[in-house]
């Protein structure tokens, strides 16, 4: 008997496996569906197809009349849109999709007030299993931020947009002690935010591993997939910083001296039109194997305020680009639009963070890895700023810094660090920093890499594809020279990857600390 070619075969495009590279092939199509008339798509292992994996495939936004939600499914908090219970009853009597007394209701959905909302079923004779919600839109969902919708008004939405607008609109005109203390005072509302955790928020991440879970049952054995990062690492260290002032560009050295001693590189984003940036000053960094970044046009909250202002500003923005040979946008204040984001031109964006409630802007993608908004890389922001941490927090260490990255490294993720020369002059920046930087420097499971290398590498990834050959499952496309395979739930495979135990390593228990008092 041959072996296939494909781990899976589908009736439709399965967005999970496009992003962690599964092999499947779309066997059929689907026909169209409509909100009066769910379509469930399948999938099925292969060879045996004796079960499958069932899921609601979602109608794109525009034709929707039912809003995501965010839910907990075993134990994981998601968002997306859910089919209920007896819309699934139907769904599967429905064209032939075969309600034969078989299919059980087993896992309950419940929203945030701990309302049934729906259920995982299952066949009680062949082991199938369906999704009442479509994993591709709940990853979607919670990468754009749009499980944000669901907590409050248009409204209180607006209002929420003109406070931030006239905060940056007279900030210039605030000292800096006014500036701190609104920040703070705004901190204590943020904090009221469940969700997402901070600072770790792992649903994404454990749903990823109970659908590998899910997929492997099905299947009956382990499934391929193309690990996250190239070439043997476990996981991803990418420092980057934000100069907001002519102030910190002459301050770089604080930060810069010491990843010189670790012999690390770094990435900086540079303000187009605040300061001068002198061509000099441009080329020691990239002598130095450093990057450079743009950091909006003249840092007042304003570049993405309007669609207008995005227009009228991109230009003197890609000028800058090119000045500085640089690829990389980050929004001040991590302000961001996910619709607008694929306009702005770069190959990346670093502007969303994982989780972060104490931004201006505050939410998160609910991911430690990168993704695609369209054609553009988004790559997260994972450690707390340095200037929540010490200035908004009042921390004292860098013991929080540390934890985290033990947590990443655990979950095989990338930890992308922002910190600011403009407040290097804060003794405990610079050693939170330092001790930082002692932990990751020499950890052998670790790629230290620039944005734009795991920007491009994201890409090159995103084109390629595992699939069976005369030796087993190979890897074909521009990845297939870097590339790993890894097998089963993320979390396995991780901990397969990374066979040693070492001093970084932590759990999200570790970062139970609680926090200091706002000041």
């Amino acid at each position: 008997m041959s072996v296939p070619e494909v781990a899976f075969e589908s009736v439709e495009p399965f967005a999970f496996f496009d992003y962690f590279r599964v092999p499947y092939r779309i066997r059929q199509q689907a026909a169209p569906a409509t909100l009066d008339d769910p379509v469930l798509a399948r999938l099925w292992p292969v060879p045996d197809s004796t079960t499958s994996l069932y899921w609601y495939r979602a109608l794109p936004d525009g034709g929707a009349r039912r809003r995501p939600i965010r839910f907990d499914c075993a134990g994981y908090r998601l968002a997306g849109r859910v089919l209920d219970d007896d819309r699934v009853r139907f769904a599967l009597g429905h064209r032939g999709n075969g309600f034969d007394g078989q299919w059980q209701p087993r896992e309950t959905l419940r929203d945030d007030a701990g309302r049934a909302i729906g259920s995982v079923w299952r066949h009680g004779k062949d082991g199938s299993v369906l999704l009442p919600f479509d994993p591709g839109e709940v990853m979607a969902t919670l990468w754009s931020e749009r499980y944000r919708r669901a907590d409050r008004s248009g409204i209180q939405r607006l209002m929420r947009g003109a406070a931030l607008s006239t905060y940056y609109l007279v900030r210039p005109l605030m000292p800096r002690r006014v500036q701190l203390g609104l920040r703070r005072a705004f901190t204590r509302l943020q904090r009221r935010a469940s969700f997402p955790g901070w600072p770790i928020e792992d649903g994404l991440h454990g749903f990823y591993d109970w659908m590998f879970h899910l997929l492997g049952d099905l299947a009956g054995r382990p499934v391929p997939w193309l690990a996250p990062w190239p070439d043997g690492a476990s996981w991803a260290m990418v420092l980057t910083h934000d100069v907001e002032t002519a102030a910190g560009l002459c301050q770089r050295d604080l930060l810069r001296a010491r990843e010189r001693a670790y012999g690390l590189r770094s990435s900086w984003n540079l303000v187009a039109e605040r300061y001068v940036v002198p061509d000099d000053v441009v080329q020691t960094l990239w002598d130095e194997g450093c990057e450079v970044g743009v950091h909006g046009l003249r840092h007042d909250g304003r570049d993405l305020g309007s669609a207008r202002f995005l227009r009228q500003r991109l230009p003197a923005m890609h000028a800058a680009a090119a000045r500085w040979a640089a690829v990389g946008f980050r929004a001040p204040a991590t302000q961001r639009r996910w619709e607008w984001m694929p306009q702005l031109g770069f190959a990346y964006d670093s502007s969303s963070t994982d989780t972060d409630p104490y931004e201006p802007q505050p939410g998160g993608c609910c991911t430690v890895w990168p993704f695609l908004n369209d054609d553009l890389v988004e790559l997260p922001i994972t450690l707390p700023q340095d200037h929540t941490l010490f200035a908004i927090l009042s921390h004292t260490d860098g013991r929080l810094w540390c934890r985290k990255v033990g947590y990443l490294r655990a979950r095989g993720g990338m930890a992308l660090a922002l910190t600011h020369p403009d407040y290097a002059c804060d003794p405990r920046v610079v050693n939170a920093y330092e001790e930082l930087l002692a932990l990751v420097h020499d950890d052998p499971h670790v790629w230290h890499a620039l944005p734009h290398e795991v920007a491009g590498w994201w890409r090159r990834r995103a084109a390629t594809e595992i699939r069976h050959g005369p030796t087993g499952w190979e890897i074909v496309g521009p990845a297939a020279a870097e590339g790993r395979i890894w097998f089963g739930p993320p979390a396995h495979a991780m901990s397969v990857s990374d066979g040693v135990s070492d001093r970084v390593r932590g759990s999200t228990s570790d970062l139970a600390l609680g926090e200091p008092p706002v000041s």
